[in-house]
Formats: structure tokens, C-alpha cells, sequence
């Protein structure tokens, strides 16, 4: 819990209000420091609203690098659902694009794997663990959600890639077509079946949810402070930040947790990851009153993804390779709304435009977790993809874990900012 006089050293300044900046705040706070939380937006407003709210605990791998030569060509057309790039981009993120594919070969894979299950593991567990705190259990779903297949070889292909997840001991049930239609009746038929996946959940309302945790944080005494957390200077023992009402506020340590926006800071600290962000859209769809869709859908081989929220049926696009701060060019998710109302009966757009974020992503597809190599007092909490909403309180809990001197639940030592000889 807070305290009313700061432990001597246990001063912390958390930069970003995002679901891993809150989270980490929140562990902080619960193990006696005194926690000032940064951000020029409020909690849960940025890349932490827009996703689709999955707690992912069917995830055996991370997202990998595409490498059949069919997908590889269909994507270099550009005109793909699932990625779009822009050519103007390319050269910039050509390493990070190379050190990706590499990453994303059977060998790397057998390493990476088995670190990114450990986080996935824990991940649902340490969700349930803030919300009941905070009281915000109404706000999870536990149905999973389902990969629709159009064809009977969809279907088969489906399964037998299920088949690698089962054996991790992940629930991925076939459903064939009678029995798909009796679970959403919502859907319009054409369907040959569909995979279940029973493990993950799902949040109705991300951004509501980050907003509830830091609600319980300033609830137990912390301080949340509207600041440009890119202005973080060190002092002589400590970090300074100052407010955007020109308060000047020093703590022991910092916490880097800005998601995209970190490469921005860490580089003028003179740390250089290869940092890239996945742009990606969202546009919520009115509820066809009497015919509801009651789980998440995700429609293979078209990157279509559509998860019932509080607002509405929320659309979410593929993968955008962009600048991060970009004009948006929403053209994927005008691509899908075609496919998502071929499966359901949408109503209105909810919004006049497409929301627009970006996922932090580093090349071998987990996070850096863990101190700064040249800087006592700084961390890093940064790099999840597109798992941050999922591995948001894990991230707290193990960093908070470091900064504490207690030995974390789970070992750092695979997510370390070193490995990128930073």
C-alpha cells in the first residue's frame, strides 16, 4: 500500500499510463513505495484502449514473420487485408524487418517460445488477481473465441495447425458446421466450421478496464501527473520530470512504460533498440438488436477479427508498416468491414472515423523487462506487441518484483534490455 512518507529509496516515477505503466505502478505501490504515474494523456487512452481486449492464453508463439513463399508474395502486392506497408517506410525498418525474419526461423523459435509461454502463462492470473481488487471481474469474458473457417479445407488446415497447441495443453475444439451455427446463431451461413479456442478471455471495455486499475491506484494514494514523460532528465541521484503546470517533480527511479513512444526516450539516453510499431484500426458497429454475437471471431485467411464490446462490435484491422505518427489510411479495415458483414449482421458505424494506434514491437517478438545497463535507477517496460494488454500486470508484477530486491516470480533473465546490446 502508499505510504505518507516515502521509503528512503522507494521513490518511483512511472512513465505511461498505458496497461503496463498502471500495472507497474500498482505493484509498486502495493510493495510500500510512494508512485508517481506520467503521462501527457489520461490512463488507458493510447494504444491500451484500441486493441482487441483478448487476455490471450491460447497463444503457443508470438506473431512471426510470414514465411511460405505464396503469403510472403501475396503480401508484397500491398493489397492484402492482413498487412499493408508503406514503401516510404521500408528503408527505415529494414534491419528491424531482417532481424524479424531471422527471429521468426524454427531455431530461433524453439529459444523464443518458451519465454513468451512463461508470460502468456501467468497472464489471465494476474488479470484476475488486480481485478478483484479493484472490482472489475464484470468486465472479463471467459467463452474464448473462434477461428471461423469458410471451407472444409480451411477447416482441416485449421486443425492440424490446432495440433501444436494441444500439445502445450491449450483447449482448441473443433466445431463442425451444425454445431457452430447452434453456438452463434448470429452468424450467416457459408461456414464449414470452426476452431475454438476455450482458454482465452476477453475484455468488454480495455480502455475502461486501465482506467479502473489506475482508479485504484490513486484510491491507495498515488498521484497521477499530466506531463510530457519524453522530458525525463537524470539529476544527481534521481530523475526529474516536470509537470505541465511547471511542477518539478524528482523521484529515485524511473520507469520507462511509453510503448511506441520509448525508442524516443530510451535513444536520447543513448540507448538504441530496434524498436518498430504495427499500426492498427478499429471502428465499432452497432449491435443487431435480437441477434448478438456473444464471442469473439476471427475469420482465417482474411484478417478479420470482430469482438463484441460495451460500445458495440468492435472491427479490428491487420497490421499497418508505417510511420508511427502517420495520416491514418484506413484501407484494410474498409477491406474487412466487406468480409465481417458477409458473416454477420452489423449495423451502423458507432464512430465518425477509424480509431488508429500502434503496438510496440521488437524483432524477436517479446518485451524488454528490466534495468537500463548504464543507468542505476532507470527501467525498462516496453516492447509488447501484441500482447500488451494481455501481459500488462505480469510486467508489473515482475518489475516490481526487481525494483524491490525480491526475487520475481518469473526470471528476467530472457527479457533483459542487454540482449539487444543496448
Amino acid at each position: 500500500m502508499a505510504t505518507d512518507r516515502p521509503p528512503p529509496g522507494r521513490r518511483a516515477l512511472v512513465l505511461g499510463a498505458g496497461i503496463v505503466g498502471v500495472s507497474v505502478a500498482l505493484h509498486l505501490q502495493q510493495r510500500g513505495w510512494s508512485v508517481i504515474l506520467a503521462d501527457r494523456k489520461a490512463p488507458g487512452r493510447e494504444t491500451s484502449y484500441g486493441n482487441a481486449g483478448l487476455i490471450e492464453s491460447s497463444a503457443v508463439l508470438p506473431h512471426p514473420f510470414p514465411r511460405g513463399l505464396s503469403t510472403l508474395l501475396t503480401l508484397a502486392t500491398n493489397r492484402s487485408a492482413a498487412l499493408r506497408y508503406d514503401p516510404r517506410v521500408l528503408p527505415q525498418i529494414a534491419s528491424w524487418l531482417l532481424a524479424y525474419w531471422r527471429a521468426s526461423r524454427d531455431g530461433a523459435l524453439a529459444h523464443i517460445g518458451p519465454a513468451f509461454r512463461t508470460l502468456i502463462g501467468a497472464a489471465l492470473a494476474e488479470h484476475e488477481a488486480l481485478m478483484a481488487q479493484v472490482g472489475a471481474t464484470g468486465l472479463l469474458r471467459r467463452e474464448g473465441w473462434l477461428e471461423l473457417c469458410r471451407s472444409p479445407q480451411q477447416l482441416d488446415d485449421a486443425d492440424r495447425e490446432a495440433a501444436l497447441a494441444r500439445s502445450h495443453g491449450i483447449t482448441a475444439e473443433r466445431i463442425e458446421q451444425d454445431a457452430l451455427y447452434a453456438l452463434q446463431p448470429v452468424l450467416r451461413p457459408g461456414l464449414s466450421g470452426a476452431i475454438a479456442w476455450r482458454d482465452t478471455g476477453w475484455i468488454v471495455d480495455p480502455g475502461g478496464l486501465v482506467e479502473a486499475y489506475a482508479a485504484l491506484f490513486t484510491n491507495r494514494g498515488g498521484r497521477i501527473l499530466r506531463a510530457d514523460a519524453l522530458a525525463l532528465t537524470g539529476e544527481a541521484g534521481g530523475w526529474q520530470i516536470r509537470s505541465e503546470r511547471e511542477e518539478v517533480v524528482v523521484a529515485d527511479h524511473a520507469v520507462v512504460a511509453l510503448g511506441p513512444w520509448t525508442g524516443d526516450l530510451a535513444t536520447r539516453l543513448g540507448y538504441r533498440f530496434p524498436l518498430a510499431v504495427k499500426r492498427g484500426y478499429h471502428r465499432h458497429f452497432a449491435h443487431n438488436e435480437g441477434c448478438r454475437l456473444t464471442q469473439p471471431v476471427y475469420v482465417r485467411d482474411e484478417a478479420c477479427l470482430m469482438v463484441p464490446m460495451t460500445r458495440g462490435v468492435r472491427l479490428l484491422s491487420g497490421v499497418e508498416l508505417a510511420a508511427r505518427d502517420a495520416p491514418p489510411s484506413p484501407v484494410q479495415l474498409q477491406q474487412i468491414e466487406t468480409s465481417a458483414r458477409s458473416m454477420l449482421p452489423l449495423g451502423d458505424p458507432i464512430e465518425p472515423a477509424p480509431w488508429l494506434g500502434a503496438r510496440p514491437c521488437l524483432p524477436d517478438m517479446l518485451p524488454v523487462i528490466g534495468p537500463a545497463p548504464r543507468h542505476p535507477g532507470l527501467w525498462f517496460a516496453f516492447g509488447h506487441s501484441h500482447y500488451g494488454l494481455t501481459l500488462g500486470p505480469v510486467t508489473g508484477r515482475m518489475l516490481a518484483e526487481m525494483m524491490s530486491g525480491e526475487t520475481p516470480f518469473i526470471s528476467p533473465q530472457a527479457y533483459r534490455a542487454e540482449r539487444f546490446a543496448a
